[in-house]
């Protein structure tokens, strides 16, 4: 009975397809989420310039702007938008926003789940493979079935494929290597024996 169900567990692992070797999007432009942490320069005014956290709630304070919202904007429009809150107090000011910490829109984050020796959720980077992922979250336990495993890929419609990560990180075939897209979940099952 037990050999009957891993088989048939292993027979919907594999009846995904394959991952697309390459999957990043060339025009990809980071978005800023909660947990960032940013840089905020305001030219001849150093007063105003600071660090500060990206709340949970995806909103900034600085002195002079209360509760920007900064979740899901690039660097550049918040920088914009500092700009026309602080013209209110100051003439023409020149912010630069610089991004130091890293964490995303939960939107884009990777996860990993299942038999990863430490799973966790990373930040998404462009160009990030299976393989960077596996590095950040320390390999297999003994007990995954890391040819079995796959990937949700949220961004498709939540379309799972299938990938080999015991073939990438155990015996070293850099075809097994495919990149990752922001919010992909990668699930690595368990062995049954």
């Amino acid at each position: 009975m037990l050999v009957a169900a891993a088989g048939t567990l292993a027979g919907c692992a594999s009846s995904f397809p394959s991952a697309p070797p390459v999957a990043a999007d060339a025009e990809y432009n980071y978005q800023i989420g909660p947990g960032d942490t940013l840089n905020i320069v305001v030219w001849r005014n150093p007063e105003l310039s600071m660090s500060v956290p990206v709340r949970p709630d995806g909103k900034i304070t600085t002195p002079l702007v209360e509760d920007l919202p900064a979740l899901g904007k690039d660097a550049t429009t918040l920088a914009r938008d500092i700009e026309k809150e602080l013209a209110k107090f100051i003439r023409e000011p020149v912010v630069t926003v610089i991004v130091t910490n890293f964490a995303g829109p939960y939107s884009e984050q990777i996860r990993v789940v299942g038999e990863a020796a430490q799973p966790r959720i990373l930040p998404y980077t462009q160009k990030m493979t299976l393989l960077d992922v596996m590095i950040a979250v320390g390999g297999l336990t003994q007990f995954a079935d890391g040819n079995n495993a796959s990937i949700l890929r949220t961004g498709e419609g939540n379309k799972q494929y299938s990938v080999r990560i015991k073939d990438l990180i155990k015996r070293g075939d850099v075809s097994a290597n495919v990149e990752m897209r922001p919010g992909d979940v990668l699930i690595i099952p368990q062995s049954w024996f």
